[in-house]
């Protein structure tokens, strides 16, 4: 489990995960596994060497019109719902609410004051 404060995980966020899967497999190696979601759209995990190293977010939906491509990445928090009550107070935006996904753990996205887009996660033990 990844400790307080550290970071836990990076995805790419992008209307194009066929053209980034391809990318990242012919530069880096990567392989990939499909991971359905609610929605009945597929995140992908990607594998260096047979180990998690990295999430594919497709954001080739109207609910993410307007998403810029870019990458993502996920403090590892001890309370989530904690912490987010803590960054509102201090100047952040929750971008949506917050969310679990089984067997990851519990999920924020915010925008932190000077608007630099982070995920906080309390990972599933």
């Amino acid at each position: 489990m990844t400790s307080h404060g550290h970071f836990h995980w990076n995805e790419l966020v992008t209307p194009d995960a066929e053209r980034a899967m391809q990318f990242y497999k012919t530069t880096i190696g990567w392989t990939f596994e499909p991971m359905p979601m609610e929605d009945g759209a597929t995140y992908w995990v990607a594998y260096a060497n047979g180990e998690m190293a990295a999430g594919i977010f497709p954001t080739n939906r109207p609910a993410f019109e307007g998403v810029p491509e870019g990458w993502m990445p996920y403090l590892a928090v001890d309370d989530v719902d904690a912490r987010v009550k803590t960054a509102i107070a201090s100047g952040a935006q929750l971008m949506r609410p917050i969310f679990d996904v089984p067997h990851v753990g519990r999920i924020a996205i915010l925008t932190e004051p000077g608007g630099a887009g982070i995920g906080w996660i309390t990972p599933a033990s």
